[in-house]
């Protein structure tokens, strides 16, 4: 089954697929193999692993390794502060995950309780309760108590 509940087949390949050995991952990447292993050991890309403790690169950490490289040598971030945005991208996606799974859930709470109401209201007995509109008059009434005589 996939991250939506549908169950998938076995061979579909997705982004998320581990299908690279480390030499292709590097050549894809536009990074040696020493580096890859590198930024394996220092955290920044965890590729899956073989039953013979092989790694297996996917196109999501292709894609994360070229932004490890961009980020380095384009912007000048250390790897402490790469791994730093990584961790804090991640935090981000999986609050706005949660966020949307939130308002999923409040709006079907809505809609049960809007349903709700409208069976309550369509349960009373209008024909046991009158209603009659009362106009306002424009009269003026005085009370004054009787004085004792």
């Amino acid at each position: 089954m996939d991250r939506s509940g549908r169950s998938r087949n076995p061979y579909e390949l997705t982004d998320e697929s581990p299908v690279y050995v480390i030499s292709v991952a590097a050549q894809l990447s536009g990074l040696h193999p020493q580096t890859l292993r590198q930024y394996d050991r220092l955290g920044l890309v965890s590729p899956d692993r073989t039953a013979g403790r092989g790694r297996r690169y996917s196109a999501r950490d292709i894609e994360l390794l070229r932004t490890v490289q961009q980020l380095s040598q384009d912007e000048g971030i250390n790897l402490a502060g790469i791994k730093r945005i990584i961790e804090l991208e991640n935090q981000v996606a999986a609050l706005q995950a949660r966020v949307a799974e939130l308002s999923a859930a409040v709006e079907g709470a809505a809609a049960a309780m809007q349903q709700r109401e409208a069976q309550v209201h369509a349960s009373y007995r209008r024909d046991l309760v009158p209603y009659q509109d009362v106009q306002q008059a424009s009269a003026l009434v005085v009370w004054r108590p009787k004085r004792p005589e």
